[in-house]
């Protein structure tokens, strides 16, 4: 990376003062700048924004005239962008995945194994081995793993890994005895015990099955979250990250993130989402917005309609294709969902509902349907992931206004096994962000880190050439349902701050709008369409402020 933006990008301040107040703008200039607005992509090659950190103007070299007093940074040609908002993420998970054991990646079920042995023998005090990243689809044999295959280099203390995608969990036989799991346990509702032929729990957790094991969990206190969030954020802003939709926290999270906004803590824009309609929104009561110099909002509920594509836990109407005997998990009752939405949005607060299979986003879509009396909600009700729609459905997100919160990598992910689970005629309504875009919908788009990289560029990647990192397929995975370079920065930017109706505040560079910018290695517009997932953040700036410099990685107040 050239030093020239570091070393060039130097503040030149003149101050002088007004009756008896200083300059009170900084302007950013010899930038190729882009951002979206209500027609479309603006270029602009200057930035002026305020010592309160908002937006004052953007154009050419015009709004130089006149301006001697303040800040000037020159910009040394780099492209600089709107920063990006993750419109579905887990902070937490995230933060926590960096402490723990990470197998996300591993190629077989014996590298996972050798994984969790070095772990133990480098953790030898842990109580309990925690970790996530496994995805037998990736592995030679593509069949879930077993207790057996953690027992063999871990048996003397519980071990319990979640699956990449968060829907099922792989333990070892000490934490199945721990937690008082036989083979007379009975699957929970909305929930699955894997058994082997002879109706033997096997060590894998689909669902709501999870919370067998996890009750027994050491609960982490607030000095855990505020590391595993603080660490989160620091990775965040290094990618260009400037706000994360978290999608589910609980009342400790909750907490932390007030007490972070309340200490100046939080170098990023969180729009939280409370784990259910149940302890968590009752505590809170009613939506808060704008806190901290609107660096937090807890103005969302997070609902489950059912699981996940890869565990076939995701709800479908008819049985899956690989599995004739298997229409996944629903989590409740079409009206236990209805009864949900209306308490939350009867609270004043959003209700994103998590739907992977088309059975999963019609109930949801029902829920909203009814809450909503058939017609749009100034609350903005969003289906989280949208992942398999049935093709007549896909009108109802614009007639309802509800947002589609879609993770675009999760296509490139999925795209070896989604067509197996659910074959090609259910396909087509399958990570079809053409068909919702035609038909009117909104679709904000993030990555649902940690199950994916954070890094977002991967996500516009994906968005724009439906290929993996590898290039493959060459001409993109169902490649009609590609996005644009325009329509995949809005997705990530305007549209995803629409999605928390922030749009007059975020997600665009326009008077009166916060400052949140980031400058990049190259021109996301014109650079061949193979190296968007290779761009790299130079710096980040949140509110005006310079929260992340590749040179020095240190925050600059």
């Amino acid at each position: 990376m050239s030093n020239y933006l570091c070393k060039s990008i130097v503040y030149t301040v003149f101050v002088f003062f007004l009756h008896g107040t200083a300059a009170a703008e900084t302007v950013l200039h010899n930038v190729n700048g882009y951002t979206s607005g209500g027609d479309g992509i603006r270029q602009f090659s200057v930035l002026v924004f305020d010592d309160a950190g908002k937006v004052v103007a953007t154009g050419g070299d015009e709004l130089l005239a006149g301006r001697s007093g303040g800040s000037r940074i020159d910009g040394g040609g780099y492209t600089v962008l709107p920063g990006l908002i993750d419109a579905h993420a887990h902070v937490y998970g995230l933060g926590f995945l960096k402490t723990s054991l990470d197998i996300t990646g591993v190629s077989s079920v014996e590298q996972a194994a050798s994984r969790i042995r070095v772990y133990a023998e480098e953790h030898p005090h842990a109580r309990w081995i925690l970790g996530r990243g496994w995805n037998q689809v990736l592995w030679p044999v593509k069949e879930f793993p077993t207790a057996a295959h953690i027992d063999a280099v871990v048996s003397d203390r519980p071990v319990w890994l979640r699956r990449i995608d968060g829907h099922a969990a792989w333990a070892n036989s000490a934490a199945m005895k721990l937690a008082g799991i036989d083979n007379d346990t009975p699957d929970p509702v909305g929930g699955k015990i894997l058994r082997d032929d002879n109706g033997h729990a096997t060590g894998v957790f689909v669902d709501l099955a999870m919370d067998l094991i996890e009750r027994h969990l050491p609960k982490p206190d607030k000095d855990d979250y505020r590391q595993a969030l603080q660490s989160a954020v620091n990775t965040l802003v290094a990618e260009g990250v400037t706000g994360v939709h978290d999608a589910g926290v609980d009342l400790m999270n909750a907490e932390v993130y007030i007490s972070m906004a309340d200490n100046d803590e939080l170098d990023m824009r969180i729009y939280a989402m409370t784990g259910g309609a149940g302890e968590v929104l009752d505590a809170i009561g009613k939506p808060l917005h704008g806190y901290g110099n609107d660096r937090l909002e807890i103005a969302a509920v997070k609902l489950y309609a059912d699981g996940a594509l890869g565990s076939r836990g995701a709800a479908m109407i008819e049985p899956y294709s690989d599995d004739a005997e298997n229409r996944g998990l629903v989590f409740w009752t079409q009206d236990e969902l209805d009864r949900m939405v209306a308490k939350a949005n009867g609270m004043g607060f959003q209700v994103g509902i998590h739907a992977i299979g088309d059975l999963g986003n019609r109930m949801a879509l029902d829920a909203f349907d009814r809450g909503q009396n058939g017609k749009p909600s100034a609350l903005r009700n969003r289906v989280e992931h949208a992942q398999i729609i049935a093709l007549e459905d896909i009108p109802r997100f614009a007639e309802l206004g509800v947002i589609a919160s879609m993770q675009p990598t999760h296509a490139t992910s999925d795209m070896n096994m989604a067509e197996d689970r659910v074959g090609p005629d259910r396909v087509l309504g399958g990570y079809a962000w053409r068909r919702l875009l035609d038909s009117g919908a909104v679709i904000a788009s993030g990555s649902d880190f940690p199950v994916e990289l954070c890094n977002p560029f991967h996500g516009l990647y994906a968005a724009v050439t439906r290929q993996g990192r590898d290039g493959e397929p060459e001409d993109g995975w169902y490649a009609d349902q590609a996005l644009t370079r325009a329509e995949a920065l809005h997705s990530f930017t305007l549209a995803a701050a629409y999605a928390a109706n922030q749009e007059d505040r975020l997600g665009s560079l326009e008077r009166g709008k916060w400052a949140d910018f980031i400058v990049i290695d190259r021109d996301y517009f014109t650079i061949p369409a193979n190296e968007i997932d290779d761009i790299q953040v130079l710096q980040t700036w949140v509110g005006g402020e310079k929260v992340y410099d590749a040179n020095s990685e240190m925050k600059d107040k």
